[in-house]
């Protein structure tokens, strides 16, 4: 099959989720028509991720994250001639729209272009968190998008309950992530060869030999510091704990609000090879998120497989995560969690049994053979 997807934020958990499925249908041709996000990644560092024997590149100059009227009238022109174009090249079999600005100028595009088998993963329902005037603008383009044709796939139940409730059809095929040998992570990789420099800003972390695990009570977050990922309340959690040597708070990643992660007990690493980025999770003894909202993320489900329990804030796609008290939690503020987080320090026991339950439910629910296989299923149909 010849599958073109259509990204918009190439970076972070969109670009890894593209990438499972890439790696996952192996035997299938797949063409990338991207954005470029540079404060993020620069799509020529994202790209050396993906297998080269099967996919093709497009840069799409024009799109961009806010919205324009102007701006976005020339990013959907841009698109409708690549897709024009692509159909009449390599008569495309599918088109795998990912986010909601590719999924609204890329459902229209389509249809103006005839094109029929069309996909769209929101991967982050975007009228769920914001302003009631933002919000409620955001409702009133998945609804017009969804006049457009296409089917919208969830990525979580939480989030196909959202579209459901917002009167669109959809069905859900969950995240997945690979669930190979991992046991490769090493106890503790907090060691300073690992550490990806990205500014003259960030810390520099201990050198701690990987053989001995960390003094202190390390707590882990990974992704992109912005709003969406509420770095603000992770900084007050953190902040509670600033007296307590025995606590540390780590977040793998970087973005444009680090500056609100002002508490001194939290070490910001910059971006890391995924590898790199595994190991600090490994080497954690719990995994925090206090996302605003999310689709299903890939950052907290890795965390699983590596035998993480996980404290989560109570958002959409989060909650599909969290069996409570068998291998995490969900909180609703900054008291909730930091109870919590007491909680697991003065009972460390307890740790090693919810992370083996997390393992089995990451294995038995989010497997990504699975997910692709339904994913091409659709491509299919």
């Amino acid at each position: 099959m010849k599958i073109v997807h259509v990204v918009e934020p190439f970076a972070s958990g969109i670009a890894t989720f593209v990438r499972s499925l890439v790696e996952n249908l192996n035997d299938d041709l797949h063409i990338i028509v991207h954005g470029e996000r540079e404060y993020v990644m620069k799509s020529a560092e994202v790209k050396l991720n993906f297998p080269k024997e099967n996919v093709r590149f497009i840069r799409w100059k024009s799109a961009q994250r806010q919205i324009s009227i102007r701006k976005d009238t020339v990013a959907f022109m841009e698109l409708y001639t690549i897709l024009k174009r692509l159909k009449k090249q390599i008569h495309i079999d599918a088109v795998h729209l990912h986010s909601s600005k590719s999924g609204f100028l890329g459902r229209l595009a389509c249809r103006m272009a005839r094109i029929d088998t069309v996909v769209y993963t929101p991967n982050g329902a975007p009228f769920l968190v914001g302003s009631k005037a933002k919000n409620y603008l955001y409702k009133q383009l998945e609804r017009l998008g969804s006049v457009f044709g296409g089917r919208v796939v969830c990525c979580s139940p939480s989030e196909w309950e959202a579209y459901q409730a917002l009167g669109i059809d959809a069905v859900n095929i969950n995240n997945g992530v690979a669930l190979g040998d991992q046991n490769q992570f090493k106890a503790d990789p907090f060691r300073r060869d690992s550490h990806y420099v990205m500014g003259d800003r960030l810390p520099l972390l201990p050198r701690i030999s990987p053989s001995v695990k960390p003094a202190k009570f390390r707590i882990a977050t990974s992704g992109r510091i912005v709003d969406q990922k509420n770095p603000a309340l992770f900084n007050t959690i953190a902040t509670y704990f600033e007296e307590f040597s025995d606590f540390e708070f780590l977040w793998v990643g970087d973005g444009e609000d680090r500056d609100q992660l002002t508490a001194k007990n939290i070490h910001i690493t910059g971006w890391l090879s995924s590898k790199d980025n595994k190991d600090l999770i490994a080497g954690s003894q719990m995994y925090l998120s206090t996302s605003n909202f999310e689709g299903l993320p890939f950052a907290v489900l890795e965390a699983l497989i590596l035998k993480k329990p996980v404290l989560l804030s109570d958002c959409v796609g989060n909650r599909d995560i969290v069996h409570k008290g068998l291998n995490g939690d969900l909180f609703n503020n900054e008291e909730e969690a930091i109870l919590k987080i007491l909680q697991y320090y003065n009972n460390r026991d307890m740790l090693q049994v919810m992370g083996e339950y997390s393992q089995q439910f990451c294995v038995q629910e989010f497997d990504v053979h699975s997910s692709s296989s339904s994913y091409r299923d659709l491509y299919k149909s």
